[in-house]
């Protein structure tokens, strides 16, 4: 009885968060943590955390549609985790393996126009997983309804460091001039293929940090961040709304403080002109008096000059 209550209330929650949503993100970025102290939690392994977690993302890519967000990120694998041990980092090669080759295959995915896609350093991969990066970006290149980018082997750094790189090449070959390097050039050198700004970013497992994650797509757009307690596993809808509420709560927060600048600014300047107004109708005010002084004198000296008419 009381679970039964729990749910009625949390299913109550969704809909007043659903409710009170009304214009979300466009590009949601998640860092899904968690995994591992989840499956210690439930007295299981790494692997068991992991699969749990794989199930989360498949509810997301849900939410996600419901609420119209066009792309999601997902940090799957970071560079820093090729130093965890074999044992660990094998079974989660595979996991991710087995959920590219079904979600290219998956009918929901082509009948929603998903597009999915491998950011990060996608060659230190191992060759069966390359393989299913290949079959699943082939499967679903030509959608454009909802873009999955897959963050394998990714970190943030090393991108933006490939991508200095290129560029200083570039100009050294002479394909591309110093003076043309600008935020398209740089854009276009970033994982491969282009990516929107992200608005949210969000991570779960208690840590406050983005942990080298879309620096130039978030930080350049100052993206929105949410982080929560919940293991990714245990991530749940409320938590999902909560996170696009912050967005919401922090645009408005940053409307409110461009209209209030935009204000300023224009009293300001109506202020600043005001003045100047004044100053110009002070001076043409004594210009005209002056002017209709000369003239009263000039008429007052004719009129003294002129002979006296014969009555």
């Amino acid at each position: 009885m009381l679970r039964w209550v729990r749910r009625q209330i949390q299913q109550a929650y969704v809909r007043h968060l659903d409710r009170a949503i009304e214009d979300g993100p466009t590009h949601v970025a998640i860092i899904q943590d968690g995994n591992r102290r989840y499956a210690r939690q439930q007295g299981g392994d790494a692997p068991d955390g992991h699969r749990a977690g794989a199930e989360t993302t498949e509810q997301v890519l849900n939410w996600c549609q419901e609420l119209g967000i066009e792309e999601l990120t997902i940090y799957a694998f970071s560079t820093e985790n090729f130093s965890r041990p074999p044992a660990e980092r094998e079974p989660l090669f595979d996991l991710i393996e087995a959920k590219l080759y079904e979600l290219a295959d998956a009918d929901r995915v082509h009948d929603n126009g998903m597009r999915i896609r491998a950011v990060g350093e996608i060659d230190r991969l191992p060759d069966r997983l390359r393989e299913a990066v290949d079959y699943a970006e082939a499967r679903t290149k030509e959608y454009d309804s909802f873009n999955l980018n897959v963050a394998l082997a990714y970190g943030g750094r090393a991108e933006l460091l490939g991508a200095a790189r290129d560029v200083l090449r570039s100009v050294a070959d002479g394909d591309l001039s110093a003076s043309d390097v600008n935020v398209d050039a740089i854009d276009a050198r970033l994982a491969g293929q282009p990516v929107r700004d992200v608005d949210l970013i969000i991570r779960t497992g208690g840590d406050e940090r983005t942990s080298n994650f879309l620096p130039w797509h978030a930080n350049g757009n100052e993206a929105a961040v949410f982080f929560c307690a919940p293991y990714w596993p245990e991530f749940s809808k409320p938590d999902f709304l909560r996170a696009i509420r912050t967005y919401e709560s922090r645009e408005e927060s940053w409307r409110h403080t461009r209209t209030e600048r935009a204000v300023a600014l224009v009293r300001a300047v109506a202020e600043t002109e005001l003045v100047e107004a004044r100053t110009v109708s002070a001076r043409l005010r004594e210009q005209l008096s002056s002017t209709a002084a000369r003239e009263l004198n000039a008429e007052l000296e004719r009129q003294r000059d002129e002979p006296a008419s014969a009555d």
